[in-house]
């Protein structure tokens, strides 16, 4: 798909005025030239044209809110000081996979003050000897150099900065807000539950212990429901005794009787 053509796609119905962000990756420009962006673009501060066989910038129109600027995997080998006239605003600039060679090339950046962050990434310059150091030194205002800085600490995520700019240093981020406000709840939730474990473990504590309480009442109850029965027994017996004997007796005097019943 051609450039202009994709361009007008992703208006959808928009005026170029009320664009602010245009990615047209990975369509074909005409002889490797800009084609259907002007001056209109004026509130547009994101602009990515990846992989688009772009040769050159010299169509780039004027685009004075411009903070991040997407060139990666082109043919563009110079021509980089159209940026500081039409674009003085940039910020983020990403030139990987182009055909950038020399020094000389880059040093046009030098003019464009906000910049924080270049990567050459997989451009011929960075065979070059001391190449980073050479980089930092000439481009003094830049943080960044293919993700990393001077001492190889890698950028933060580009969106997250862009993020936290857009709010105060007294006044918190919106989201980070809502995290806020969620772990809270979350505390309050958890403290709610603390809560109603303790009672929980209170309730089962003297639940258990009247448990213990009744058990004990019962093995007494069954120590003297069982003495009771023991008594009873032995006074049972010892009268099966004594009946026992108290018969022994008659059947030894009945002999006798009847003996005295004869000699009568």
């Amino acid at each position: 798909m051609e450039m202009k053509k994709r361009i007008s796609l992703e208006l959808r119905n928009r005026s170029p005025a009320e664009v602010a962000e245009l990615v047209l990756d990975n369509c074909r420009s005409v002889d490797g030239e800009i084609e259907g962006l002007n001056d209109s673009y004026k509130e547009l501060e994101f602009l990515s044209m990846a992989n688009v066989e772009l040769k050159s910038l010299s169509k780039l129109p004027k685009l004075p809110k411009l903070r991040k600027l997407e060139l990666s995997d082109n043919s563009i080998s110079g021509g980089l000081d159209v940026l500081t006239e039409r674009c003085p605003n940039i910020t983020y600039l990403n030139l990987s996979g182009n055909k950038i060679k020399d020094l000389s090339t880059v040093e046009a950046l030098a003019s464009l003050k906000n910049l924080k962050s270049l990567d050459l990434f997989n451009c011929e310059i960075t065979n070059l000897e001391d190449y980073r150091e050479n980089i930092f030194q000439r481009l003094s205002q830049i943080t960044y150099l293919d993700g990393f800085d001077q001492e190889d600490n890698e950028a933060p995520d580009s969106e997250e900065d862009d993020d936290d700019d857009d709010y105060d240093d007294d006044e918190e981020p919106g989201p980070r807000r809502y995290e806020a406000e969620e772990d809270e709840e979350d505390e309050e939730s958890a403290s709610d539950l603390g809560e109603e474990e303790e009672e929980e473990e209170e309730v089962g504590l003297s639940y258990l212990m009247k448990e213990e309480i009744r058990d004990e009442e019962d093995d007494d109850d069954y120590v003297e429901d069982g003495a009771e029965g023991e008594e009873e027994e032995e006074e049972d017996v010892e009268e099966d005794e004594a009946a026992a004997a108290d018969q022994g007796e008659k059947r030894k005097r009945d002999p006798e009787d009847e003996g005295d019943e004869d000699e009568d």
